[in-house]
């Protein structure tokens, strides 16, 4: 059956190369010279300009290749390199073609056409559109030979090796952003990957959320590098600290400022949105932003332009976005905090990094990276003893080990360790004391939850009172929020004790508790939680 299908081959009259130029080659006619490549039909798309060669065309191939129906069909372009025009006539001449994919067997001859119309041809034929195979042709290389004729094959199952390096430079994009770390937690790996694709075929802000030390600033720097590689950008990485951007200068500083604002020598500023122009903008802590300049950072992101502060006109800067955060944005969207109009613009392509304590298959991976990174700093040569890095292994990896702070805590153990370490080498005292130092230092920073509750309602009141009572005043407390009346929230209370008594008033009960701290349900129902008192 194969044997018995027809070789047709679709292409342009070359209105150039075809007019004989290069007195030996002729692309359209030297289809038909190939002895291993017969060619049972030859269509040829025409302007009306060039029907004269056209037909010349079609008697040189008939006399050379009487076996060759040679078919001429008119395709009139009102400009060539018109990718739009181009392409919606090649695609309506495909829709309209009638492919028989039994009885034929289609080519696509590159050679001849404007450089779009290759494109488009290349376009239509991968997503089989027109489903046949590319041909190319080529002068002799020497006196005597026959035309060049290649096939190009779109069928990429065919090219493993080629496929191979696609996979390689995608795992190679990936340890990029993983900062050469060999990470073993299924749930980062997958994020990484995820990352990796967003960030080298979008320009759409990328939003990187965690708990504070959980590396955003580090993989926002791999993401740009990346994007840089990528050739996505060209400009440079400018990183602001959001937290840092307060009171009346902080739109200055986001989007610059004229001297005419002030009227004072040497206060005209750039803005870090136009440092930024053509490359990143990374805006950690982006929480910390002002509803004032949330709105214009909106405006900036969506449009390209903005406001100088003093500036009548508006100046242009397109970048790509970055932000960082470490709180969660949608409880201060609903405490009016935060612009939602921005968490959406922010929030098409969101990514969560994992605490260190979900990520524990990783420690052994960091703590080398650690090392080597302390060892570059100190421009020496720095290990662990067995026993120094067993027990360092174990406290790390200990699931009572919450690691509050996540890498910078981490960090900061491997590099006081490394800098103290006598002779080059960690003992296990030194492991110990930075345990105990650690532990002490997550102790005197833990929020008293208690206190903070108590202090929200009772104010100084708080101070005064015994560890025993607030304890079981916070209970009472959390359970009043909880419960929808006095009498709920006193079955919950004293749902055991209420069993042995006759008389069961569990509202009474709780109405007398709260009376002995001067408080009543329907105030402390209605309050909400407050920080306690500077």
């Amino acid at each position: 059956m194969a044997n018995l299908m027809k070789n047709v081959v679709l292409g342009f009259v070359g209105t150039k190369l075809d007019l004989g130029q290069n007195r030996r080659w002729k692309p359209t006619v030297s289809l038909v010279q190939h002895p291993h490549f017969k060619v049972d039909r030859l269509e040829l798309l025409y302007d009306s300009d060039f029907h004269r060669l056209a037909r010349q065309l079609q008697t040189e191939i008939q006399a050379l290749s009487p076996g060759t129906e040679v078919l001429l069909r008119n395709l009139d372009l009102t400009n060539p390199w018109d990718f739009q025009e181009v392409y919606g006539k090649l695609f309506d001449f495909a829709r309209g073609y009638g492919f028989d994919d039994d009885r034929e067997r289609y080519h696509v001859h590159l050679t001849t056409g404007s450089h779009v119309a290759q494109i488009c041809w290349f376009l239509l034929t991968e997503s089989r559109h027109v489903p046949a195979r590319l041909i190319q042709t080529g002068p002799p290389g020497a006196e005597g030979d026959a035309p060049r004729l290649d096939l190009i094959d779109l069928d990429l199952s065919h090219y493993n090796a080629l496929q191979q390096r696609f996979d390689q430079l995608a795992r190679e994009y990936s340890d990029q952003l993983r900062g050469g770390i060999e990470t073993r937690n299924p749930a980062y790996n997958a994020l990484i990957d995820r990352i990796e694709l967003v960030a080298g075929n979008s320009d759409e802000p990328i939003l990187l959320m965690g708990e504070t030390g959980t590396g955003k600033t580090e993989l926002a720097e791999r993401i740009y590098n990346l994007k840089l590689d990528r050739r996505r950008v060209k400009g440079r990485l400018v990183h602001v600290n959001c937290a840092t951007l307060n009171g009346p200068h902080a739109l200055a500083a986001l989007f610059g400022q004229r001297r005419s604002f002030t009227g004072q020598a040497g206060t005209e500023r750039s803005g870090l949105l136009r440092e930024a122009d053509g490359g990143v903008l990374f805006l950690d802590e982006v929480d910390h932003l002002g509803l004032n300049e949330q709105a214009m950072l909106l405006h900036a992101i969506e449009t390209g332009r903005f406001y100088p502060l003093g500036a009548d006109h508006e100046v242009t800067a397109r970048f790509q976005l970055i932000a960082g955060a470490g709180r969660d944005l949608n409880a201060r969207v609903a405490l009016g905090q935060f612009r939602p109009d921005l968490l959406a613009r922010l929030g098409m392509w969101r990514f969560t990094l994992p605490p260190l304590r979900d990520r524990r298959e990783d420690i052994e991976a960091n703590l080398i990276h650690e090392l080597a990174r302390s060892e570059r700093k100190l421009g020496a040569q720095v290990g662990f003893n067995a026993d120094a890095r067993d027990r360092f292994l174990r406290f790390a990896a200990d699931p009572a080990t919450l690691w509050p702070g996540n890498f910078r805590d981490f960090g900061g153990m491997i590099r006081r360790l490394c800098t103290l370490a006598p002779r080059g080498r960690i003992t296990r005292v030194m492991v110990e004391d930075e345990i105990a130092r650690l532990q002490a230092d997550w102790r005197a920073a833990r929020p008293d939850d208690d206190f903070r509750l108590i202090a929200g309602v009772m104010g100084a009141r708080a101070a005064e009172m015994d560890p025993f009572d607030m304890v079981q005043l916070a209970a009472v407390i959390r359970a009043c929020r909880e419960a929808p009346s006095l009498s709920a929230a006193g079955r919950a209370l004293f749902a055991a004790s209420r069993a042995k008594k006759t008389s069961q008033n569990d509202a009474d009960r709780l109405r007398k508790y709260l009376g002995r701290f001067d408080l009543d349900w329907d105030a402390l129902a209605a309050r909400p939680e407050a920080a306690p008192p500077v």
